[in-house]
């Protein structure tokens, strides 16, 4: 998973935290989080959520960081709407260098991730999308595939590059689109499918970089 030419972070390894360890990127509620650390807290994720951090102040993945005893904490993310500015992506660097992660996991974070935290954690940060990628990239991807007519919906675990939605595809799960779905009642199937699909590629992935780590 490492790109030619780059220095991949290492695996923080201490008597504290014998597991891998990664921080969390979140904009909204936090469902997608609260999976990972509910594995977690069951003992079946194999890795370590260490920190929390949003672009919005009010956002409840804050909220539910703090509910599960998680470092949390807000970085204004400048005045643009799409992006944080270079300053403020900078700033999420370098609170993740201090929690000395080992990788990123986006969780409804709704900011496209620029050269500051590509080039800190190239080949280690993940996206869980609701589609199945390549298809419907972007916002409101169940909303996409409802209005194009498929059969069969779902969700995709990336790798983040420079891309929106472009990155090396980990895994999928598929759902169907039923005769009468909205898409509400579809979104909502999806979620139920990420739910058991992240948890379960984050432990893939934090297994895989363990054992790059040791190899080395």
């Amino acid at each position: 998973m490492s790109t030619p030419g780059t220095q991949l972070p290492g695996v923080s390894f201490s008597p504290e935290s014998p597991v891998p360890r990664f921080g969390i990127l979140g904009s909204g509620k936090g469902s997608n989080f609260r999976a990972l650390a509910e594995a977690w807290k069951g003992k079946t994720l194999g890795c370590e959520p260490v920190i929390v951090l949003s672009d919005v102040e009010t956002a409840g993945i804050l909220s539910l960081g703090s509910e599960f005893g998680i470092p949390s904490r807000f970085v204004h993310p400048g005045p643009f709407k799409t992006k944080m500015t270079p300053e403020s992506e900078e700033e999420l660097v370098r609170i993740l260098r201090e929690a000395k992660v080992d990788f990123v996991v986006l969780a409804g974070f709704m900011r496209v991730i620029k050269e500051p935290l590509l080039n800190a954690f190239p080949g280690r940060i993940l996206n869980i999308h609701p589609s199945l990628l390549p298809s419907f990239r972007g916002l409101e991807a169940w909303r996409q595939a409802l209005e194009a007519g498929v059969t069969e919906a779902g969700c995709t675990v990336h790798l983040v590059d420079a891309g929106v939605d472009t990155g090396k595809i980990l895994g999928q799960s598929r759902v169907p689109v039923l005769p009468g779905d909205t898409a509400e009642t579809l979104h909502a199937r999806i979620q139920v499918a990420e739910h058991e699909l992240y948890p379960r590629m984050v432990r893939e992935f934090a297994r895989e970089i363990e054992s790059e780590s040791r190899d080395f």
